[in-house]
Protein backbone atom coordinates (compact mmCIF):
# COMPACT_ATOMS: atom_id res chain seq x y z
CA UNK A 1 0.00 0.00 0.00
CA UNK A 2 2.82 2.37 0.89
CA UNK A 3 4.51 1.64 -2.46
CA UNK A 4 1.34 2.53 -4.36
CA UNK A 5 1.06 5.85 -2.52
CA UNK A 6 4.72 6.63 -3.25
CA UNK A 7 4.29 5.77 -6.93
CA UNK A 8 1.20 7.95 -7.22
CA UNK A 9 3.15 10.89 -5.81
CA UNK A 10 5.97 10.41 -8.29
CA UNK A 11 3.52 10.30 -11.17
CA UNK A 12 1.94 13.65 -10.33
CA UNK A 13 2.39 16.26 -13.08
CA UNK A 14 5.10 18.80 -12.41
CA UNK A 15 2.63 21.66 -11.97
CA UNK A 16 0.75 19.64 -9.33
CA UNK A 17 3.96 19.01 -7.44
CA UNK A 18 4.75 22.73 -7.44
CA UNK A 19 1.18 23.58 -6.42
CA UNK A 20 1.45 21.19 -3.47
CA UNK A 21 4.61 22.99 -2.39
CA UNK A 22 3.00 26.44 -2.48
CA UNK A 23 -0.52 25.45 -1.38
CA UNK A 24 -0.18 26.29 2.36
CA UNK A 25 0.78 29.86 1.48
CA UNK A 26 -1.77 30.01 -1.35
CA UNK A 27 -4.63 29.12 1.00
CA UNK A 28 -3.44 31.59 3.65
CA UNK A 29 -3.65 34.36 1.06
CA UNK A 30 -7.40 33.93 0.56
CA UNK A 31 -8.73 35.68 3.71
CA UNK A 32 -6.02 38.36 3.67
CA UNK A 33 -6.47 38.93 -0.08
CA UNK A 34 -10.23 39.28 0.34
CA UNK A 35 -9.74 41.88 3.08
CA UNK A 36 -7.16 43.73 0.98
CA UNK A 37 -9.50 43.79 -2.04
CA UNK A 38 -12.35 45.16 0.08
CA UNK A 39 -10.13 47.90 1.53
CA UNK A 40 -8.77 48.85 -1.89
CA UNK A 41 -12.32 49.13 -3.18
CA UNK A 42 -13.22 51.35 -0.21
CA UNK A 43 -10.25 53.57 -1.12
CA UNK A 44 -11.52 54.10 -4.69
CA UNK A 45 -10.04 51.19 -6.65
CA UNK A 46 -12.32 49.40 -9.09
CA UNK A 47 -11.92 45.75 -10.11
CA UNK A 48 -9.44 46.48 -12.92
CA UNK A 49 -7.21 48.82 -10.94
CA UNK A 50 -7.29 46.32 -8.06
CA UNK A 51 -6.06 43.64 -10.47
CA UNK A 52 -3.31 45.93 -11.75
CA UNK A 53 -2.04 46.86 -8.30
CA UNK A 54 -2.21 43.20 -7.20
CA UNK A 55 0.07 42.15 -10.05
CA UNK A 56 2.36 45.18 -10.18
CA UNK A 57 2.69 45.59 -6.39
CA UNK A 58 2.70 41.99 -5.17
CA UNK A 59 2.88 42.77 -1.46
CA UNK A 60 0.10 42.73 1.09
CA UNK A 61 1.78 45.31 3.30
CA UNK A 62 2.37 47.64 0.36
CA UNK A 63 -1.22 47.35 -0.86
CA UNK A 64 -2.61 48.03 2.61
CA UNK A 65 -0.27 51.02 2.75
CA UNK A 66 -1.53 52.30 -0.61
CA UNK A 67 -5.15 51.97 0.54
CA UNK A 68 -4.43 53.85 3.77
CA UNK A 69 -2.44 56.70 2.23
CA UNK A 70 -4.89 57.27 -0.61
CA UNK A 71 -7.78 57.23 1.85
CA UNK A 72 -6.11 60.12 3.68
CA UNK A 73 -5.43 62.00 0.41
CA UNK A 74 -1.67 61.69 0.84
CA UNK A 75 0.41 63.22 -1.98
CA UNK A 76 1.67 60.79 -4.62
CA UNK A 77 5.36 61.44 -3.88
CA UNK A 78 4.74 60.39 -0.28
CA UNK A 79 3.07 57.17 -1.43
CA UNK A 80 5.97 56.36 -3.76
CA UNK A 81 8.63 57.07 -1.11
CA UNK A 82 6.86 55.02 1.54
CA UNK A 83 6.50 52.10 -0.86
CA UNK A 84 10.16 52.36 -1.85
CA UNK A 85 11.43 52.09 1.73
CA UNK A 86 8.87 49.42 2.65
CA UNK A 87 9.86 47.21 -0.28
CA UNK A 88 13.60 47.88 -0.06
CA UNK A 89 13.99 44.63 1.89
CA UNK A 90 13.46 42.67 -1.32
CA UNK A 91 16.90 43.77 -2.49
CA UNK A 92 18.39 41.76 0.39
CA UNK A 93 16.03 38.83 -0.06
CA UNK A 94 16.73 38.67 -3.77
CA UNK A 95 20.47 38.77 -3.27
CA UNK A 96 20.31 35.60 -1.14
CA UNK A 97 18.56 33.77 -4.01
CA UNK A 98 20.83 35.11 -6.75
CA UNK A 99 23.33 32.26 -6.34
CA UNK A 100 20.61 29.81 -7.40
CA UNK A 101 19.77 31.78 -10.56
CA UNK A 102 23.17 31.77 -12.25
CA UNK A 103 22.92 31.27 -15.99
CA UNK A 104 19.34 32.54 -16.29
CA UNK A 105 18.50 35.27 -18.78
CA UNK A 106 17.91 38.89 -17.80
CA UNK A 107 14.25 38.53 -18.82
CA UNK A 108 13.79 35.53 -16.53
CA UNK A 109 15.50 37.31 -13.64
CA UNK A 110 13.33 40.40 -14.10
CA UNK A 111 10.12 38.33 -14.08
CA UNK A 112 11.37 36.35 -11.08
CA UNK A 113 12.17 39.53 -9.15
CA UNK A 114 8.81 41.11 -9.97
CA UNK A 115 6.93 38.04 -8.70
CA UNK A 116 8.84 37.61 -5.43
CA UNK A 117 7.42 38.38 -2.02
CA UNK A 118 8.21 37.36 1.56
CA UNK A 119 6.25 34.11 1.60
CA UNK A 120 7.26 32.63 -1.75
CA UNK A 121 10.84 33.70 -1.02
CA UNK A 122 10.77 31.56 2.13
CA UNK A 123 9.39 28.59 0.21
CA UNK A 124 11.92 28.89 -2.61
CA UNK A 125 14.89 29.43 -0.34
CA UNK A 126 13.99 26.33 1.66
CA UNK A 127 13.50 24.25 -1.48
CA UNK A 128 16.76 25.43 -3.05
CA UNK A 129 18.59 24.63 0.19
CA UNK A 130 17.13 21.15 0.66
CA UNK A 131 16.18 19.86 -2.80
CA UNK A 132 18.92 19.58 -5.42
CA UNK A 133 16.33 18.87 -8.14
CA UNK A 134 14.50 22.15 -7.50
CA UNK A 135 15.15 24.48 -10.45
CA UNK A 136 14.73 28.24 -11.00
CA UNK A 137 11.79 27.42 -13.28
CA UNK A 138 10.14 25.56 -10.41
CA UNK A 139 10.73 28.54 -8.15
CA UNK A 140 9.13 30.85 -10.71
CA UNK A 141 6.06 28.58 -10.82
CA UNK A 142 5.82 28.82 -7.02
CA UNK A 143 5.81 32.60 -7.33
CA UNK A 144 3.15 32.55 -10.02
CA UNK A 145 0.87 30.23 -8.04
CA UNK A 146 1.05 32.54 -5.03
CA UNK A 147 0.48 35.56 -7.28
CA UNK A 148 -2.56 33.88 -8.85
CA UNK A 149 -4.21 33.12 -5.50
CA UNK A 150 -3.45 36.62 -4.22
CA UNK A 151 -4.74 38.43 -7.30
CA UNK A 152 -7.93 36.38 -7.52
CA UNK A 153 -8.61 36.93 -3.81
CA UNK A 154 -8.10 40.67 -4.29
CA UNK A 155 -10.52 40.74 -7.21
CA UNK A 156 -13.20 38.81 -5.30
CA UNK A 157 -12.67 41.15 -2.35
CA UNK A 158 -13.13 44.13 -4.65
CA UNK A 159 -16.42 42.66 -5.94
CA UNK A 160 -17.56 42.12 -2.36
CA UNK A 161 -16.61 45.71 -1.60
CA UNK A 162 -18.90 46.89 -4.40
CA UNK A 163 -21.84 45.20 -2.68
CA UNK A 164 -21.25 46.47 0.86
CA UNK A 165 -20.34 49.79 2.42
CA UNK A 166 -17.01 50.03 4.28
CA UNK A 167 -16.17 52.86 6.65
CA UNK A 168 -12.74 54.17 5.64
CA UNK A 169 -11.65 54.28 9.29
CA UNK A 170 -11.32 50.51 8.98
CA UNK A 171 -8.51 51.07 6.48
CA UNK A 172 -6.46 53.00 9.03
CA UNK A 173 -7.05 50.36 11.70
CA UNK A 174 -6.07 47.51 9.34
CA UNK A 175 -2.79 49.16 8.40
CA UNK A 176 -1.99 50.03 12.02
CA UNK A 177 -2.68 46.46 13.12
CA UNK A 178 -0.55 45.07 10.28
CA UNK A 179 2.51 47.15 11.15
CA UNK A 180 2.10 46.63 14.89
CA UNK A 181 2.23 42.89 14.21
CA UNK A 182 5.34 43.32 12.03
CA UNK A 183 7.05 45.35 14.78
CA UNK A 184 6.16 42.97 17.61
CA UNK A 185 7.48 39.97 15.66
CA UNK A 186 10.89 41.68 15.36
CA UNK A 187 11.28 42.85 18.96
CA UNK A 188 13.92 40.35 20.02
CA UNK A 189 16.74 42.77 20.87
CA UNK A 190 16.90 45.70 23.27
CA UNK A 191 18.37 47.94 20.57
CA UNK A 192 15.35 47.29 18.33
CA UNK A 193 12.99 48.30 21.14
CA UNK A 194 14.89 51.55 21.71
CA UNK A 195 14.95 52.38 17.99
CA UNK A 196 11.21 51.64 17.68
CA UNK A 197 10.46 54.05 20.52
CA UNK A 198 12.82 56.63 19.02
CA UNK A 199 11.21 56.31 15.59
CA UNK A 200 7.79 56.89 17.17
CA UNK A 201 8.90 60.18 18.71
CA UNK A 202 10.67 61.21 15.50
CA UNK A 203 7.56 60.39 13.47
CA UNK A 204 5.45 62.74 15.62
CA UNK A 205 8.13 65.45 15.45
CA UNK A 206 8.57 65.33 11.66
CA UNK A 207 4.83 65.01 11.02
CA UNK A 208 4.28 68.23 12.96
CA UNK A 209 7.29 69.86 11.27
CA UNK A 210 6.40 68.92 7.67
CA UNK A 211 2.60 68.78 8.18
CA UNK A 212 2.44 65.87 5.73
CA UNK A 213 3.08 62.13 5.57
CA UNK A 214 6.55 62.93 4.25
CA UNK A 215 7.45 63.21 7.93
CA UNK A 216 7.02 59.44 8.23
CA UNK A 217 9.57 58.89 5.46
CA UNK A 218 12.07 61.26 7.08
CA UNK A 219 11.63 59.71 10.53
CA UNK A 220 12.09 56.22 9.07
CA UNK A 221 15.36 57.18 7.39
CA UNK A 222 16.73 59.05 10.41
CA UNK A 223 15.87 56.33 12.94
CA UNK A 224 17.26 53.61 10.66
CA UNK A 225 20.56 55.47 10.25
CA UNK A 226 20.79 56.07 14.00
CA UNK A 227 20.10 52.41 14.70
CA UNK A 228 22.68 51.31 12.13
CA UNK A 229 25.33 53.63 13.58
CA UNK A 230 24.67 52.50 17.16
CA UNK A 231 24.73 48.81 16.21
CA UNK A 232 28.00 49.27 14.30
CA UNK A 233 29.64 50.89 17.33
CA UNK A 234 28.36 48.19 19.70
CA UNK A 235 29.61 45.39 17.45
CA UNK A 236 32.97 47.13 17.19
CA UNK A 237 33.56 47.68 20.90
CA UNK A 238 31.45 44.98 22.57
CA UNK A 239 30.27 42.23 20.15
CA UNK A 240 28.73 40.21 22.99
CA UNK A 241 26.58 43.05 24.29
CA UNK A 242 23.03 42.06 25.23
CA UNK A 243 21.78 45.07 23.26
CA UNK A 244 22.33 43.32 19.92
CA UNK A 245 21.56 39.72 20.88
CA UNK A 246 18.18 38.03 21.44
CA UNK A 247 16.63 38.83 24.80
CA UNK A 248 16.72 36.10 27.43
CA UNK A 249 13.94 34.80 29.62
CA UNK A 250 14.22 34.92 33.42
CA UNK A 251 15.90 31.49 33.46
CA UNK A 252 18.74 32.93 31.40
CA UNK A 253 18.35 30.99 28.17
CA UNK A 254 17.39 32.58 24.85
CA UNK A 255 13.68 32.57 24.07
CA UNK A 256 14.33 30.81 20.77
CA UNK A 257 16.06 27.91 22.52
CA UNK A 258 13.11 27.48 24.87
CA UNK A 259 10.71 27.32 21.96
CA UNK A 260 12.85 24.65 20.30
CA UNK A 261 12.90 22.64 23.54
CA UNK A 262 9.10 22.79 23.75
CA UNK A 263 8.78 21.47 20.19
CA UNK A 264 11.10 18.58 20.97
Amino acid sequence: MANKVANSRVELPKWRQILNVSLPVDLSYIPIGLACGILLNASGFNVWTTLMVSVMVFSGGAQFLIASLLATNAPMYSVVLMLFFLELRYALLGSSLSKYLHGESLKFTAIFAASMNDENYAINYLKFSTDKKFTPQDALKVEHFTLLFWAVSNIIGSLIGNAIHIDLTVVHFALTALFLYMIVMQLKEWLLIVICILSGFLAVFFLVLTKSTLGLVISTIVSSLIGFAIEAQIRKHNPKSRWIHPMKNPAGSPVEEDLEDEEE
